[in-house]
């Protein structure tokens, strides 16, 4: 710690407010009340126990601050600024203009120094868990008896918004069962909302909660920076419980009208106000204003800091000299290091047999796991179902995290944060699973996952109608056609053993981004390969099935549904109609192809026909105007698979005869 005197503290503290009122002020837009009611206890944060080094954003070591509640930017922006990271004042003046790096939420990747994506309330609270999961985990694999490569921690700031969303409860859950003693929040108890007071909608008793889901709990005056610094040293001390410090703070802290206003969560404080708000503080009327004495202590605190990092890359190089074992591993695991054959050896690890993809991807995972050692995972209390378990390795616990397995527990949405948290930490390869319908649980972490471009493997297994007798609350519809909407998600839907193994190389290579793995619960049978090539696999279609002649019709289909449309074909054919069939896997990476590849898999003189178990209006690109659609338009019914697929026309002969008839209208 680097003791400073309670005014240039003060001084400190109201420099963020300022930075916060001046940037909101000039956008005319923003929310300035987190940020001035939070400057206290999070400089007393930045400058006196978190480790980081600007200069080195990437430090392994490091401790992680998220700003859970996003929508407070201006302070995190304002502590980048003032702690060194190249995040200039002109940056902080063009805050949420368009090609600045200080948009209206924090974004990861785009901004030096945030280390999520925030905004959507209650995922830096969950996705921080993961984190401090992926420190416990990366500890015990590293870490030597003469040094700790891996010890730091991981902290939050987080509001009532947050602990109002559900995620934050299952999240808190799983860090209680755990004992993530590395895990430290920070509360803003600000007892605002947009509408009004949090007593509006919310009464709950935040310390009893947490403290019966594990959590050590204590409650201090946010404005004052000597009782943050006493909580944070005993959170510190904590070692087997994560940690909540309720700050008891005022929003808009320091304007003397806006104070404990709901009008400051949301809205600039307005010229008068901002004016009054400078009066109030003694502060200049030059608008972005940073004292020297403020600048002055924040970079002696880097150059602290830095010897602390110095000393670190030391003592890392004698640790790699005396564990090149561990070395190996840590390259590996940090690099995502994947063996070059790794498309041949998946697929070798398959018998040619019938099977469920589901049961073929619990295969790969084995042989995944042997050649990828970032990978790990788990399901929402589904493992026996989705086959995600990583055999030979136990699941972790609070007492030993030197496995590769999860017990999530019947938690899709916090798994899902939790898995983005894990991504985000750096050396590890997540996934997670549970069954397709639930993926709406999962959907605003997925969306998250895609925005910010990490690799997470989402497996999604009971993929249809086909579920059965569990009937429709158990039966997606919509889901995949959902899952397709989402930007730079990419949505995989394999046949069999081989495109099994070639989704599960596609999600290991996929590291700009998350992908998601749809598998069948039902048996579905070998298809004709004849030596099923990776790259056109990788193009999201390929011709499966040519025709003798030139076809009449191009039947595609991905997923279970490919069977049907070759058996459906083979009928066409003996009845004189000439049919190609089409698998596409993964219909978003089809459609990004040129028209020249479109062109040689789908020929144009040929009816365009898609079979696929659900919603299809996204199809629409590929079968144009005179296209046809076999699939389900409504929800399923509770019935086994055989009747399900007789009720909604998803047998081969039926399937055929509609196409026929199609046909027929067509004058074809």
């Amino acid at each position: 710690m680097t003791k400073i005197d309670p005014t240039l503290s003060k001084k400190c503290a109201d420099t963020l407010r300022m930075l916060a009122v001046d940037a909101v002020e000039k956008a005319n837009s923003g929310h300035p009340g987190l940020p001035m009611g939070a400057a206290d206890f999070s400089f007393a944060l930045w400058h006196n126990f978190l480790s980081f080094n600007p200069q080195d954003t990437q430090w392994p070591n490091r401790d992680r601050f998220i700003l859970s509640a996003g929508h407070g930017s201006m302070l995190l922006y304002g502590l980048l600024h003032l702690f060194g990271y190249d995040l200039s004042i002109d940056e902080i003046k063009r805050f949420r203009q368009l090609g600045s790096r200080t948009p209206g939420h924090p974004e990861h990747g785009h901004t030096p120094g945030v280390e999520m994506t925030t905004g959507p309330l209650g995922q830096g609270f969950a996705s921080g868990v993961g984190m401090a999961i992926a420190v416990r985990m990366a500890a015990q694999r590293f870490n030597d008896e003469k040094f700790s490569v891996i010890d730091h921690k991981i902290y939050a700031l987080v509001s009532d918004g947050d602990l109002m969303e559900g995620i934050s409860t299952e999240a808190a859950s799983i860090a209680g069962h755990l004992k993530l003693g590395n895990l430290i929040y920070l509360y803003d108890d600000n007892g605002i909302t947009i509408d009004g007071t949090t007593g509006l909608s919310f009464s709950e008793d935040i310390k009893a909660k947490f403290k019966a889901l594990g959590w050590g709990v204590q409650v201090i005056d946010g404005h004052d920076p000597a009782q943050a610094i006493r909580a944070l040293k005993s959170a510190i001390r904590d070692t087997i419980r994560p940690s909540l410090i309720i700050a008891k703070t005022h929003i808009a802290h320091g304007s003397p009208n806006k104070h404990d206003s709901s009008s400051a969560h949301g809205s600039p404080l307005g010229a008068q106000e901002a004016l009054a708000t400078r009066k109030n503080l003694s502060w200049p009327e030059e608008m972005f204003y940073v004292p020297s004495e403020v600048r002055r202590v924040c970079d002696i605190r880097v150059k602290k800091l830095r010897r602390k990092y110095t000393k670190w890359q030391k003592e890392f190089k004698a640790w790699r000299g005396r564990n090149p074992q561990k070395a190996e591993l840590w390259d590996a695991m940090w690099t995502k290091q994947l063996p070059g054959d790794l498309e041949d050896q998946l697929i070798r690890s398959l018998p040619a047999e019938a099977a469920a993809t589901r049961s073929h991807s619990g295969k790969i995972i084995q042989k995944a796991a042997e050649l990828v050692p970032s990978l790990i995972g788990g399901s929402a209390d589904l493992s026996p179902s989705t086959n995600t378990e990583i055999k030979g390795s136990i699941f972790i616990s609070a007492d030993d995290f030197s496995g590769r397995n999860f017990h999530f527990g019947i938690r899709e949405h916090a798994m899902a944060a939790v898995m983005n948290g894990l991504a985000l930490y750096g050396c590890f390869i997540p996934m997670g699973s549970t069954f397709l319908v639930f993926s709406d649980y999962c959907r605003p972490s997925i969306r998250l996952s895609a925005l910010m471009k990490k690799q997470v493997i989402y497996v999604f297994t009971h993929d249809s109608i086909f579920v059965g007798e569990d009937g429709p609350t158990h039966q997606p519809v919509e889901q995949v056609s959902a899952l397709r909407l989402i930007p730079d998600l990419k949505v995989i839907r394999p046949a069999d053993g081989p495109e099994t193994a070639l989704a599960w190389a596609t999600a290991l290579k996929n590291t700009a981004g998350p992908t998601a793995l749809i598998l069948t619960r039902q048996k579905l049978p070998v298809l004709p390969h004849q030596n099923i090539d990776a790259e056109r696999f990788r193009r999201g279609g390929y011709v499966l099935k040519a025709s003798a002649r030139p076809p009449e019709v191009c039947i595609m289909a991905s997923g279970s549904e490919v069977w049907l449309a070759l058996a459906a074909g083979e009928v066409l054919q003996k009845e004189g109609l000439p049919a190609a069939v089409v698998s596409i896997p993964c219909l978003e990476d089809f459609l990004k192809q040129p028209d020249d590849y479109r062109d040689s898999v789908i020929p144009s003189q040929a009816v365009k026909v898609v079979i696929e178990a659900g919603r299809g209006a996204l199809w629409q690109g590929l079968l144009g105007r005179d296209g046809l659609f076999i699939g389900i338009e409504g929800f399923g019914a509770s019935a086994p698979e055989a009747a399900l697929a007789e009720k909604y026309g998803l047998t081969p002969d039926q399937a055929a005869k509609r196409i026929a008839d199609h046909l027929n209208r067509l004058g074809k």
